[in-house]
């Protein structure tokens, strides 16, 4: 927000303080060298500066300054800390990532430099050496440090972004992806130990995504209804599962259960969920969340069992995908499904609707018959 004045502005930032900058004689464009408190203290700071210029005591060179001379190091810093997306905060699995991908490949290039010291040149060089044999990493970390330059441009630190080769922060998948079939989903399902067969049908006909399932509680299914309220979703943070929101808003959403599974979910919740309404549909011994080794044991021997060494856990959401694409579903409907925000802004406004999940659920039973 920024409150333009007969002399200067302000600016509030998303971090609460006030940033103070105005033009002085020539055109020169000056910007408080920190940040404010309160707004009253950014509008001392620029009556002292009208002072100065009313009284031609205002010095050019002075000026030039208190222009701000961040280094890339802390602007990161404080960068990371406010960072938000579609107005809330990253998942700490995502801070963690960040830090990670900072600490390694960023840093050590670039966290000693001014932000306007900061060329082209530098990042391609940078980018020419960073993570070799690594494609995946080394996009990541050039599409996180663009992302950077990009609000420090928008902070007015600097005046355009150094980061510009094009499709660096992209990387071409290694692999195609060939979805499990209904029989291999079948298969894959039996060779699992009985208290973790239903997560195959979750993360395939039900498109969820791991963090989701292993967070899934008594209170989240509801049978009467047939749907799965996700809510929540739980990630691994230094060795540890935090427990958070949903991977994005789109994430928050209620699945319909195809119609013939519902006999599976009750046996499973009689069986092995643990008891009372806030009891996890698969609870390590413990009684926690399910360890994630526990889970990918389990996973390889059923996938080696059925020939299918090639099936990662995350393609069971891509084949369920493919399945309710193949029952006839809109694109918006498959996007509510599978509680995503893209392909593009517009599509955030696109609805499924009301009631035509059930519709694809029930038209996934019929594939199974």
């Amino acid at each position: 927000m920024t409150q333009q004045r007969t002399f200067g502005n302000i600016r509030k930032l998303p971090s609460g303080r006030y940033q103070a900058r105005y033009t002085g004689p020539g055109g020169i464009h000056v910007k408080a060298d920190h940040t404010f408190a309160t707004k009253i203290d950014a509008e001392a700071w620029l009556a002292d500066r009208r002072r100065q210029i009313d009284r031609n005591l205002w010095d050019p060179e002075a000026a030039a300054q208190t222009r701000p001379r961040a280094t890339f190091a802390d602007y990161s810093r404080e960068w990371l800390e406010q960072r938000q997306v579609a107005g809330r905060p990253i998942r700490e699995r995502t801070r963690s990532e960040y830090r990670s991908l900072l600490d390694r490949l960023i840093l050590p290039a670039f966290g000693h430099r001014e932000l306007t010291a900061i060329r082209p040149a530098d990042v391609r060089a940078w980018h020419a050496t960073t993570a070799v044999g690594k494609p995946t990493q080394r996009a990541h970390a050039y599409a996180l440090f663009m992302s950077i330059m990009a609000t420090a441009v928008a902070d007015e630190y600097i005046d355009a972004n150094p980061a510009r080769i094009r499709g660096a922060s992209t990387v071409k998948r290694a692999r195609d992806i060939r979805p499990a079939s209904v029989t291999e989903i079948a298969a894959l399902t039996e060779k699992m130990p009985e208290r973790l067969q239903l997560m195959v049908t979750l993360a395939s006909w039900c498109a969820m995504r791991f963090g989701e399932t292993v967070e899934l509680r008594r209170r989240d299914i509801d049978l009467e209804a047939g749907v799965i309220r996700i809510r929540r979703a739980a990630v691994r943070v230094n060795g540890k599962y935090v427990v958070g929101q949903t991977k994005s808003t789109a994430g928050t959403r209620d699945v319909a259960i195809p119609p013939h599974l519902l006999p599976q979910f009750r046996e499973h919740l009689v069986r092995h969920a643990a008891p009372g309404k806030d009891g996890l549909l698969f609870a390590a011994d413990n009684g926690g969340h399910l360890h994630p080794s526990v889970h990918q044991r389990a996973w390889y021997t059923a996938r080696a069992a059925v020939d299918r060494e090639d099936l990662r856990w995350h393609d069971l959401r891509h084949s369920g995908a493919v399945l309710a694409a193949a029952t006839g579903a809109s694109l918006a409907e498959l996007m509510a499904r599978l509680g995503h925000s893209t392909p593009g802004a517009a599509m955030r406004y696109q609805h499924a609707v009301n009631g035509s999940d059930r519709a694809v659920a029930e038209r996934l039973s019929a594939l199974a018959l």
